[in-house]
């Protein structure tokens, strides 16, 4: 759901989880009046979150006062996480949340495609084998011919200079979706909401950074690292602000402050321009007929607004306002742009008058069906009159208020109200549906595009300022005091009465022996009474202690125990939960996602569980787990009956490693702990006496360098990955103990893999490691560095770019029994 119900620009991101009725000051409201005189657009088109020049975006809208927009064909699904343990959908929530959170600093708006970000691609033509190419390409087109630009400008080229088989797609998208959007005849369907429409001009945003540089003196210029006195920032460090968002990619960075200057190619469009990307494009009203009194009754309110009473300008604001509406009839080349500047007027207006207003829930949860209580609250702070003719709540109850507000005094509304019982569950919507590995299934036109939800209901406030009538939406959003953090909201969530979330995703067996599995049953109401069942696949057996469950407090737990027995004749495949309450089945569970630098988010999923069994035989049980950036890597081999142990720094400081039968680093450990190269004097002697030490993955690059030596012998952390989970695996010494002991490794374990084989694999290898494996994408040459093994004294170092990470979390049997092999590596 949004938590905002416009973008309101840098000022507010301080108020990410403490303001739902947006507050400007007198510079803002200013700086926003300059922005009603700019009838004109831009779109930016990328691949991912982060992909977007966040300087240039803050310049075009907040300089030029552009209506900005960008639209990342991804929400960053299938990437690393530096700051906890979610991958694939669960990631995704996460940095549409941060590129919501970048664009609340920058000021422009955020739009996505249905593509599915499946990982690391290496080409376009990988790409377009798994992404449905016209699917995608409809989006682009959907969106353009939604927001209208003057302009597109892309990040990346078509020739594969930005590295990444995404990056290149998007420029590929976008040169197509530049004529596509024009022709009627392309996804006509499309045409019963929206109308065609051609930008004027398609250009390439050069850039120079890690060592490619794509800039030519030859190229138009721009210097947008400008400062904006009413912001109290340059757009360099506007930028710097909002890159920094995207905290789970460690994407802080520094201020930029001083000149910037971004360069630019000319690819498509009416004319090719010889200084200026917009030279000759009429971004004033002028560009409209019948509009000359716009620009003068604007540029008049700038001139004579005054800081120290904005309620001032609130009589040229309502003329203004009446005369966009009286536009809004009859003047089909216009409305686009009329619609736009009605509803920047209308908060204007709001804004000068210190109009505030809000609505929020006494809890949290709702379910559909039930009552619930709201309060809504209006208060004008401006000595302004205000009217409060009615209040209507979700479209069901309008009250009569007929009331003139009083300065400063708090005007609150309590009301009680049956929420529909058809009304849809809170959820993302493009995680509605199952999806394929390419592309998520979203049904609804209208719904595409969209960055998130709106709100499930809201409140109407019927006002009147002056001689003006307008209704004021507020949707409803949760809210708590916090006694640190202070007031903080959060969706309202419309849950079923109860979900079901089962203790594990992935049950892993290595024997016949039963192992207990836990589910907890959340209820959303109180008095919630049923039953659960539990389905599983042919050859295994549930025993449950007690299906029967009796809630009687919202927001209670019951856990129901059970003991899963799995047989040598078992089939892999799901558990499915489900609860009985009155008669009707509900299977949802319930995964939630917190985070100080974003809002709450949640999704809903079918409450089922992976179930393995595998051959298996394994050596030794102690293991110490040295955390990185977040992996589930330890709490999987738990799974299969290991004894871990979680070593922090303090325990590296103090604990005798000798008691461990192997020690394992999580993914980026030595990037993300700077202390971690302290403790390699005490790791190495670990392994010379005989211990092993397994290294998972590592990057090192201008973002996050490895500086120190992590094996015993020197080697090369590389880019060098196997993007294709399919890619053949070629064994190069078949005998070595890995590949044998105490379970031998054939090419069977590499198939079932997910995502990619590996990342971030080892080059310029010392002659004391053995290289393990060879595998390549195709079309390329073979990297010998996803898995080296180094014998050291008595025991055995291992650097490994093998995504196990990623496939010991999905149950990929062939991970785990390889994974064991390297915790059991015999001593030398």
């Amino acid at each position: 759901m949004k938590i905002f119900s416009i973008l309101i620009g840098i000022f507010f991101t301080q108020f990410l989880f403490a303001q739902t009725s947006p507050e400007f000051n007198s510079a803002q409201i200013l700086h926003e009046l300059k922005k009603l005189n700019t009838v004109g657009s831009v779109l930016y088109i990328a691949a991912h979150p982060d992909d977007e020049n966040t300087r240039l975006i803050a310049y075009l809208t907040n300089e030029l006062h552009l209506r900005t927009g960008y639209l990342s064909l991804t929400r960053g699904d299938g990437g690393q996480n530096l700051i906890g343990t979610e991958q694939g959908e669960a990631l995704g929530l996460i940095r549409t949340q941060e590129l919501l959170a970048a664009r609340r600093v920058d000021g422009a708006e955020q739009f996505f495609t249905r593509a599915n970000d499946f990982g690391f691609s290496k080409n376009p033509e990988e790409t377009l084998s798994i992404w449905d190419k016209e699917e995608i390409l409809s989006d682009v087109v959907w969106t353009i011919r939604q927001f209208k630009p003057d302009v597109i400008i892309c990040r990346f080229p078509t020739t594969g200079e930005g590295g990444h088989g995404h990056h290149t797609t998007s420029a590929i998208l976008a040169e197509e979706a530049f004529d596509a959007a024009a022709n009627p005849n392309r996804f006509p369907e499309q045409l019963k909401e929206v109308s065609v429409w051609q930008a004027k001009r398609l250009f390439w945003n050069t850039y120079n950074f890690g060592m490619i540089n794509t800039t030519s003196s030859n190229q138009m210029k721009m210097d947008v690292g400008v400062y904006n006195p009413l912001l109290g920032k340059s757009y360099g460090e506007i930028a710097s602000m909002s890159r920094s968002q995207h905290k789970s990619q460690g994407f802080g960075v520094a201020m930029q402050r001083g000149e910037e200057i971004e360069y630019f190619k000319f690819l498509k469009g009416d004319s090719k321009p010889d200084k200026d990307l917009f030279e000759g494009i009429n971004f004033k009203w002028d560009r409209f007929t019948e509009t000359a009194y716009l620009d003068d009754a604007i540029q008049k309110c700038i001139a004579e607004f005054n800081p120290s009473h904005p309620e001032n300008s609130l009589d040229q604001l309502i003329g203004i306002y009446k005369v966009l509406d009286e536009l809004r009839i009859g003047h089909s080349d216009m409305s686009f742009w009329v619609n736009q500047k009605l509803a920047a007027c209308k908060n204007l207006i709001i804004q000068c008058a210190g109009l505030w207003m809000e609505a929020y829930p006494k809890d949290y949860t709702v379910v559909p069906g039930n009552t619930i209580q709201v309060t809504a609250q209006i208060l004008v702070r401006n000595p302004v009159p205000v009217q409060f003719n009615a209040i209507s709540f979700f479209k069901q109850t309008n009250k009569s208020m007929n009331k003139t507000l009083k300065q400063n005094i708090m005007e609150t509304i309590e009301q009680s109200e049956k929420l529909p019982g058809n009304l849809a569950y809170s959820n993302p919507y493009w995680l509605n549906q199952s999806h394929s590995v390419g592309m998520y299934s979203v049904n609804d036109q209208m719904l595409i595009g969209k960055p998130e939800n709106d709100f499930a209901e809201k409140v109407v406030f019927d006002i009147t300022i002056k001689d003006l009538n307008l209704q004021i939406e507020r949707g409803l959003s949760y809210k708590y005091t916090d006694p640190v953090k202070g007031e903080v909201y959060r969706p309202m969530e419309v849950l079923p009465p109860a979900t079901v979330n089962i203790s594990s995703n992935v049950w892993v067996f290595s024997s016949t022996e039963p192992k207990k599995i836990e589910f907890k049953v959340k209820a959303n109401q109180a008095r919630v009474k049923g039953l659960i069942q539990v389905k599983v696949p042919e050859g295994w057996t549930l025993d449950l202690e007690d299906a029967n469950f009796e809630i009687a407090e919202k927001n209670g737990e019951a856990q129901i125990n059970g003991y899963l027995h799995p047989s040598d004749s078992g089939k892999d495949g799901k558990l499915e939960v489900s609860l009985l309450i009155n008669e009707r089945t509900y299977t949802k569970s319930i995964t939630r996602i917190e985070y100080d630098h974003i809002p709450y988010q949640f999704f809903l999923s079918d409450a089922t569980a992976q179930l393995v069994h595998l051959d298996l035989v394994k050596t030794g049980t102690k293991i110490g787990y040295i955390p990185g950036a977040g992996d589930k890597v330890a709490d999987n081999l738990k799974q299969i009956g290991y004894e871990i142990t979680i070593l922090n720094n303090e325990d590296l400081d103090k604990i005798d490693l000798a008691q461990f039968d192997a020690i394992v680093t999580g993914i980026r450990a030595y990037n993300v702990n700077t202390h971690l190269h302290i403790y390699h004097e005490k790791l190495m002697n670990y392994v010379h006496t005989g211990g092993n030490l397994i290294v998972q993955y590592n990057t090192n690059n201008r973002i996050a360098p490895l500086k120190e030596q992590i094996g015993p012998f020197p080697f090369e952390i590389t880019n060098g990955r196997v993007t294709d989970e399919t890619a053949e695996v070629k064994f190069n010494n078949p005998k070595a103990s890995v590949l044998n002991v105490p379970n031998k490794i054939t090419e069977e374990d590499f198939k079932g893999w997910i995502q990619e084989r590996g990342l971030y694999f080892a080059d310029k290898i010392d002659r004391n490691y053995d290289a393990i494996f060879s595998m390549h994408d195709k079309g390329e040459k073979d990297l010998k560095g996803s898995l080296i093994i180094g014998k050291y004294g008595k025991g055995n170092f291992v650097y490994t770019g093998l995504a196990f990470f990623r496939e010991l979390p999905a149950g990929v049997p062939g991970a785990y029994r390889l994974f064991v092999n390297l915790l059991s590596l015999p001593q030398n």
